[in-house]
């Protein structure tokens, strides 16, 4: 029997890490994300780093604090709900996963500690302009060379490359073979000839790159996992990619739509939150939001008495992110014109929140695998039907 209550261990951690983002997740840091839609800041890294969160599911040994996978769950939620800049660590650390899991001990040696004391930053080089989605149809091209190999191609959406020490990277070395095959990983130095970056810049603000890649050479000592078996390589890090959920979304915008409620008054100077169709839309919201969490939940406590997933991740990332779409249009709709008024807009509603959030929900659906890429898996590995391409 699943227990979806997260117990006192976490809601001390849960103490905790409130104290610790109410001192470090400052105005001048929200703003700077805000203006640059970089989701990255060196000064709350060193601040995680000291306080001991950057890594807190690491082991003690390796600098981290042994968390399990419930009291993360408690440590990812608390930092979404702050929307934190922790795009370029949750990358890194990733990818530092990846490499604990299949890289050899000198990649281990030299890329685990950096990675750990929030020193280096790792991207991912995983869609093309041609394969969205689709990752295993890349054509970005790595030729051997005698111990080196010589890239050749472009990249999409990826995210803080202008700031990344090293791209995770995905090559096909061998076009004869299927597409699930023939793949090949690279950690790729970013500072280096041969490497064009141009900004990208999303609905929500997000700043994204694509990437050019023109007779980029890597040592083959940097390459992760075996030659043509890059999918394997791969699927460790997307299996927790997929399990993502935007229940923290959810959550900001119900709090958001409800200070909204409280604060503005109707024609007949009653307060909105007492008008049943808005009270009506705050309650189909906190029910997203709740099924939302226990689909969460659910991934963490089968992680952490290591059953087996094949489809629980993939329906938490769905589910979540067609809700925050979803009620995000409803609360504009809600609250009126003025719920587009922007986070810089002094007069905006909950400092804009609800607007950005509009804006931000329509990415969600395409983060860690389009919608469309998890009912295929859902509907393959769940209930057993055809593949559909």
């Amino acid at each position: 029997m699943i227990d979806f209550r997260l117990g006192e261990a976490s809601d001390a951690l849960r103490r905790d890490l409130r104290a610790f983002l109410a001192e470090h997740m400052t105005r001048q840091i929200e703003e700077q994300v805000y203006r640059t839609g970089v989701s990255h800041d060196a000064g709350f890294t060193a601040a995680q780093v000291e306080g001991g969160w950057l890594a807190p599911g690491w082991p003690v040994e390796l600098g981290g604090q042994g968390l399990d996978p419930i009291e993360m769950l408690t440590v990812a939620e608390e930092l979404g709900l702050a929307d934190a800049p922790t795009y370029g660590t949750g990358t890194t650390l990733m990818v530092a996963t990846v490499i604990r899991a299949v890289g050899t001990e000198q990649q281990q040696t030299e890329i685990i500690p950096k990675a750990l004391a929030g020193e280096i930053i790792i991207v991912l080089g995983f869609s093309e302009p041609e394969a969205g989605s689709d990752v295993a149809a890349a054509t970005t091209r790595a030729v051997r060379d005698g111990d080196q190999w010589v890239i050749d191609g472009q990249k999409m959406f990826t995210t803080n490359a202008q700031i990344g020490d090293y791209v995770f990277l995905l090559t096909r070395t061998n076009p004869d073979l299927a597409k699930h095959k023939g793949l090949t990983m690279f950690l790729v130095p970013m500072d280096q000839p041969g490497i064009e970056i141009q900004a990208v810049y999303t609905l929500s603000g997000e700043r994204t790159n694509i990437v050019y890649y023109s007779g980029v050479r890597v040592d083959d000592a940097w390459r992760i996992g075996g030659v043509d078996e890059g999918w394997a390589t791969m699927t460790v890090a997307l299996t927790a990619e997929h399990g993502a959920g935007f229940a923290s979304s959810i959550a900001r915008l119900l709090a958001a739509t409800e200070s909204w409620a409280r604060e503005a008054t109707g024609e007949d100077g009653t307060p909105r939150l007492d008008d049943p169709e808005v009270r009506q839309a705050l309650g189909q919201t906190a029910i997203d939001l709740e099924v939302s969490r226990l689909l969460q939940r659910r991934v963490a406590w089968m992680a952490e008495t290591d059953l087996p997933m094949s489809t629980e991740g993939p329906m938490s990332k769905l589910f979540s992110s067609e809700a925050i779409k979803e009620r995000a249009q409803q609360m504009v709709e809600l609250v009126g014109p003025d719920a587009l008024r922007s986070y810089f807009d002094p007069t905006a509603p909950s400092h804009g929140v609800i607007e950005h959030l509009l804006r931000y929900s329509v990415g969600t659906t395409i983060y860690a695998g389009t919608s469309e890429i998890h009912r295929n898996m859902i509907a393959q590995r769940g209930l057993g039907l055809p593949r559909t391409r």
